[in-house]
């Protein structure tokens, strides 16, 4: 079975009140696609329904991965299934540092479990890809983090615990532009003809340093648009004027 996200007739309520009406999207796997609207279009309100966030309620539709419809399973099934989400606000976590926080992740999804000897080689592989010091290992995770240091933890994450589909929340937000690059580049060289990564932004930054193979239009709630690259290159330039009545 194919790694395909598809995602039927999607509607979500938060505290009673439809956020997403009716969605439909696809993802082929090894794909890099953009999801892109206006804050508070619901993109996401998506991101943690397709991983179980239990403050969303979904009415209708279905969420498929690797054919199975990931509505029925648990968070950790999700996980092991090989989603990630990277938070648009990570959470601060004294007294876990990444390290630790890393390692325990890392060997709840794998059934072989790895030294602490073989972490730290691959850990420290993994931050050097995206230029983090060392010192971060013992840090508790996103304590007295900058925004751009916290956005590099996440994928730190991402490029340690290898998904197969990665849906990344704002990622470019609180970045500063090095950190952006580094990110991006982290991302880009992560990418393989298996893995697949959901970018929801509402403006085309990131995109300039990571070229979506679709872009996707998400505004009051639905998919209003779809395209190649040059769809958010448009929307730079013009902005959500038109899908907006």
């Amino acid at each position: 079975m194919k790694n395909e996200l598809i995602i039927k007739d999607l509607h979500i309520n938060v505290e009673g009140k439809e956020i997403v009406k009716g969605l439909n999207l696809e993802m082929n796997e090894g794909e890099i696609v953009a999801l892109m609207g206006p804050n508070g279009s619901g993109k996401s309100s998506l991101a943690n329904v397709i991983m179980g966030n239990p403050r969303y309620q979904v009415t209708k539709g279905k969420i498929l991965y690797k054919g199975k419809n990931i509505l029925e399973l648990k968070v950790d099934e999700r996980a092991k299934l090989g989603l990630f989400l990277s938070f648009q606000y990570p959470q601060e976590i004294p007294g876990v540092t990444l390290s630790n926080f890393l390692r325990t992740a890392y060997n709840s999804l794998n059934e072989n479990k790895i030294s602490l000897l073989d972490f730290k080689k691959l850990l420290e592989e993994k931050m050097s890809l995206l230029k983090m010091d060392k010192s971060f290992m013992s840090r508790y995770l996103n304590e007295g983090f900058s925004g751009g240091e916290k956005k590099r933890a996440e994928i730190l994450q991402l490029a340690v615990l290898n998904p197969q589909l990665a849906i990344l929340d704002e990622t470019d937000s609180g970045a500063d532009i090095d950190s952006l690059k580094t990110i991006a580049n982290g991302i880009n060289s992560l990418k393989t003809k298996e893995k697949s990564f959901l970018l929801i932004t509402h403006y085309n930054r990131i995109l300039r340093y990571i070229k979506p193979d679709r872009v996707y239009v998400m505004v009051n709630g639905k998919i209003v648009d779809e395209g190649s690259s040059k769809l958010a290159d448009e929307i730079e330039e013009k902005g959500y004027k038109k899908y907006i009545f």
